[in-house]
């Protein structure tokens, strides 16, 4: 295997990839994207982030039709735009590689998805405070991946129905997801991501 690649390295490089091989990916690797996910720090250390990793066709499809539906929902209502610091052309080839991504969720050969469990159903305004235990463990998950040379992207469209998520993974009440990665080899190579230089977004001491 290959060295890894610096810790710097692997943050100023980790791109989104959306277009992934359908290549399998080795459970130990899978394995070892989890556990650097669980070394993320959470609230009081109370270590409740889970993870539900789906290599099985049929759940795959169920998956990928909730993104589908929620993807195609999203994109009719919300055109992509230029930014400034994104011109048009940037965003029309992200455009395409989440389309690309849509079509081919069900042939990526693993779907992880970050979840909490709670000690019991949370109303909507916990669960949704509840994410900021899932986010690191989620970042952690993106950097392995980029560090082991698969390719990973975070979404959340395709769990926007909740009630369906649940019955697709077979979540008990206590256990919500928050974020679905699809992993595998990627089809694009890594390189420098684009990023608003650090003294546009720095304020000292006030804003």
């Amino acid at each position: 295997m290959p060295e890894e690649p610096g810790l710097f390295e692997v943050m100023y490089t980790c791109r989104a990839m959306r277009r992934i091989k359908p290549d399998p990916v080795p459970e130990e690797l899978l394995l070892k994207l989890a556990d650097a996910g669980n070394h993320g720090p959470t609230g009081s250390n109370v270590q409740n982030v889970r993870w539900v990793i789906v290599r099985d066709a049929e759940r795959k499809r169920l998956l990928a039709e909730q993104n589908r539906k929620y993807i195609t929902a999203y994109m009719a209502a919300d055109p992509v735009v230029e930014l400034p610091h994104h011109p048009q052309a940037k965003r029309d080839r992200m455009r395409e590689a989440v389309v690309w991504q849509m079509e081919h969720m069900h042939e990526i050969p693993a779907l992880i998805i970050a979840c909490l469990e709670f000690a019991e159903p949370q109303a909507d305004a916990a669960r949704a405070g509840g994410g900021g235990y899932a986010w690191p463990a989620v970042q952690n998950v993106l950097l392995a991946a980029r560090a082991l040379g698969l390719g990973a992207a975070p979404t959340t469209l395709g769990l926007r129905d909740r009630a369906a998520v649940k019955e697709i993974l077979g979540l008990p009440e206590t256990v919500e997801a928050y974020c679905l990665m699809p992993v595998g080899y990627p089809m694009g190579n890594f390189g420098p991501v684009t990023r608003l230089p650090v003294r546009d977004t720095v304020h000292w001491d006030r804003w």
